[in-house]
């Protein structure tokens, strides 16, 4: 039985009858009379017998309609889901980011996506970089959203805003009473940061040894939301990125570090793979959101 046949099917046992179906479908009498005594050839038996000029369904008939009808209220549902698809109407956005990412600019930019995309299905990855890049190169994310540039032939990345390094600490860490930090004021200083290793290591290392300071990370992260809960234990101080609103964290308070030292939030997708059309309008709403918050 293909699609037409049982539209035929399901308009005579909806209605009642071959002129009655002919007429919702907006075919003639003949050709629905046509489809029926073919389909009931190539089922091999009647799905309905003519009593007194008048079409009674058959038990065969009865057993089919229960999932004929089924089967044809899901093609009609798949019909609108394709028109919608085409329309732009719903669809999937796939979104791999950094955990700074997530815990601070993501959640406000999907909001406002979400208000304008509503029936779009989300499927956030919140990963760690190179799992991330690789998530990209795969395809299995359509966008990604770190803190450094992911470096790959295919991948084209775009600058969203650069990120200042801060210094987190707890409300009662007496540093938090100074406007901004220096390498000097950390002498003694319990820190919290990124390894040598990390691409912003460098930058790091570079400033302390430039006020005579070498940078002893007594305790290293990968993440700058990693420091969270060791800062609030009074594990030390942690140099990390500023996009994360870390004033929201009760008990911790953020200061500038000086020498200004900066990363990069950047976008990158993967011109090898087919781009999501929800790529560009969730990228308006991250832009929006970034202009919008001030990054010391």
């Amino acid at each position: 039985m293909n699609a037409r046949q049982l539209e035929i099917f399901r308009a005579i046992m909806r209605d009642g009858s071959i002129t009655a179906a002919a007429n919702s479908l907006g075919i003639s009498q003949p050709a629905v009379s046509k489809l029926l005594h073919h389909m009931e050839s190539q089922l091999g038996y009647a799905l309905f017998d003519r009593i007194g000029g008048r079409l009674v369904p058959t038990m065969e008939a009865n057993l089919l309609f229960a999932d004929a009808d089924r089967v044809f209220r899901e093609m009609e549902a798949l019909k609108s889901l394709a028109r919608d698809v085409g329309a732009q109407k719903i669809g999937l956005l796939r979104l791999g980011a950094s955990l700074p990412v997530t815990y601070s600019v993501l959640p406000k930019a999907l909001s406002a996506f979400r208000e304008r995309q509503p029936e779009v299905k989300v499927h956030l990855h919140a990963l760690p970089k190179r799992e991330i890049a690789e998530a990209l190169l795969l395809g299995d994310i359509d966008l990604a959203v770190t803190l450094s540039l992911i470096q790959a032939p295919t991948v084209r990345s775009e600058v969203l805003c650069e990120v200042p390094i801060v210094a987190v600490m707890r409300i009662d860490e007496p540093l938090a009473e100074r406007a901004e930090i220096r390498p000097a004021d950390l002498d003694g200083k319990t820190l919290i940061s990124y390894g040598a290793h990390a691409e912003i290591g460098a930058s790091m290392d570079g400033a302390f040894a430039a006020a005579g300071r070498q940078r002893d990370v007594a305790i290293q992260i990968a993440s700058s939301v990693g420091a969270v809960p060791l800062v609030r234990e009074g594990l030390g101080i942690a140099l990390v990125d500023g996009l994360v609103a870390w004033e929201d964290f009760e008990g911790l308070v953020a200061r500038p570090f000086l020498p200004r030292i900066s990363m990069q939030a950047v976008a990158a997708t993967n011109e090898a793979r087919p781009a999501s059309r929800f790529v560009q309008p969730f990228l308006t709403c991250l832009r929006t959101v970034l202009n919008g918050q001030r990054l010391r």
